[in-house]
């Protein structure tokens, strides 16, 4: 099954709306990249200064104008905020526009943002803590596999539609491919990677997968070769992976169709 994407929103209008939804939702991402790994609700209490506790006003909580004005302090207590919170926010709302601007206003586009605040909260768990959520990424198969049947479009054949056997096989592929690798390596792939990649799977079909799988592992080898090169990191030195995914899986939505035709222009001669 496969609904018609018609665009339901167009032009600049929903461009804007497309940054502040990012915006806002970043602003909900940072909670849950605090709360998730400390099993806390995302839901309450309120948010609140993590030095003080003081709860945040509505006024000092719109997203990144609220940490300007403020210049980066707590009101109550003065104590500094980490400017991760404003750049989760912004990061976000970017990434929105930018599946705003492929996508239109389409039901596939809404769902899209949804993902992307998924591989941003990932992203940032995994790189402070090297854990991946299943709170994300559990539920995420299966209502990816839902998306994919009912409204995602194939992301390298845009007249067609992903459908369930597009998107089953794209999580069976992403499940499979780094169950083996954890398998072979021996616990150098953890279990978070194997479903968030199912996950992927879902949303991308098995061709983002292959494609994620290689920018993930390309960006991740010029990581470590630098850190090994001039931050005097050892060969054994842990480096979390699921940001490599992350980005791999939104370049592959973004712009997996472009970069396989750059590659089959350029990379075969």
């Amino acid at each position: 099954m496969f609904l018609s994407l018609k665009p339901l929103l167009e032009g600049t209008p929903f461009y804007v709306l497309s940054v502040l939804l990012g915006l806002i939702t970043g602003s909900f991402a940072n909670v849950c990249i605090y709360r998730l790994p400390r099993k806390e609700s995302v839901a309450t209490p309120a948010s609140h200064c993590p030095s003080c506790g003081t709860p945040i006003r509505f006024r000092d909580n719109i997203p990144v104008i609220s940490y300007l004005f403020l210049r980066g302090r707590c009101r109550a207590c003065g104590m500094p905020i980490s400017p991760r919170y404003p750049a989760v926010e912004g990061l976000n709302g970017l990434l929105y526009l930018f599946a705003a601007l492929r996508f239109g206003g389409t039901p596939a586009t809404f769902f899209y943002f949804i993902f992307i605040t998924a591989m941003v909260v990932i992203t940032f768990i995994d790189y402070d803590l090297q854990i991946i959520p299943d709170e994300i990424t559990l539920p995420g198969i299966p209502i990816g596999l839902l998306a994919g049947w009912l409204i995602l479009p194939d992301p390298f054949y845009r007249a067609a539609g992903l459908g369930l056997t597009g998107s089953l096989s794209g999580a069976v592929t992403g499940f499979l491919l780094y169950y083996s690798i954890a398998f072979l390596s021996r616990g150098g792939m953890g279990g978070g990677d194997i479903k968030m990649m199912a996950m992927s799977g879902a949303v991308l079909g098995w061709k983002g997968v292959i494609l994620t799988t290689f920018l993930a592992s390309f960006a991740g080898s010029a990581v470590g070769l630098y850190l090994l090169a001039f931050k005097g990191k050892g060969r054994k030195t842990k480096v979390p992976f699921g940001p490599f995914l992350a980005a791999g899986a939104l370049l592959s939505l973004l712009l997996g169709q472009e970069i396989v035709r750059w590659y089959f222009r350029h990379g075969q001669g």
